[in-house]
């Protein structure tokens, strides 16, 4: 089989920047078995219908150019990424921002015009799917954790495809996308993911 991924070019350090002293866990420890099936169910929700419109644009008069971001549409993607119970209030925060600031780029004219069918002219959702940087995904069940850094309330990882077999491409081997952490109510929950930069936007 054949599959096109498109990579982040952005290797360096990003999410998930330890506010509270490092502790040495291995890659078994409750904790990283809980985060890598923390990530595998966000993505696998995702990618189904009761994931979010990430993007809730509407139109001008003549249903040809994108004019603007529904807010009330939006306000109920916030309520969905609270209710999955998967998202920190600091992952929620950030995409509000996103889209406020996506918004506000459009009504302004910040943005090349959008036309109805065409790609975005922003970097956010442009083309590559930002909860995994990629426009085809293997079984979300089969994607491991590499831990970056980890301690008592916050961590930084990389998520990459395991089971792989040796004639899958080398793309598919040297992809990794960078995530992280933190605990709300003594549960780990996705508080940052390179998809979703409110920087550059």
């Amino acid at each position: 089989m054949t599959f096109v991924l498109t990579l982040s070019c952005d290797n360096k350090p990003g999410p998930g920047t330890n506010s509270s002293t490092s502790i040495n866990l291995s890659e078994n420890t409750a904790d990283t078995l809980q985060i890598k099936q923390l990530v595998r169910q966000t993505l696998i929700w995702a990618d189904s219908k009761n994931s979010i419109d990430l993007l809730p644009v509407f139109t001008d008069d003549k249903d040809s150019v994108y004019v603007g971001l529904d807010l009330n549409k939006h306000k109920q993607n916030l309520i969905k990424l609270k209710e999955s119970n998967f998202f920190s209030a600091e992952f929620i925060d950030n995409y509000n921002k996103i889209i406020l600031k996506l918004d506000n780029g459009l009504r302004t004219n910040k943005y090349e015009p959008w036309l109805v069918g065409e790609l975005p002219t922003f970097g956010f959702a442009n083309d590559a799917s930002p909860w995994c940087n990629c426009q085809d995904n293997n079984d979300w069940n089969t994607v491991e954790i590499r831990t970056i850094s980890l301690s008592q309330d916050r961590g930084e990882f990389d998520w990459y495809w395991g089971n792989l077999n040796q004639e899958t491409h080398q793309s598919w081997r040297d992809f990794s996308y960078r995530f992280g952490v933190s605990k709300e109510d003594g549960k780990w929950k996705i508080s940052e993911m390179e998809g979703f930069k409110l920087e550059g936007i």
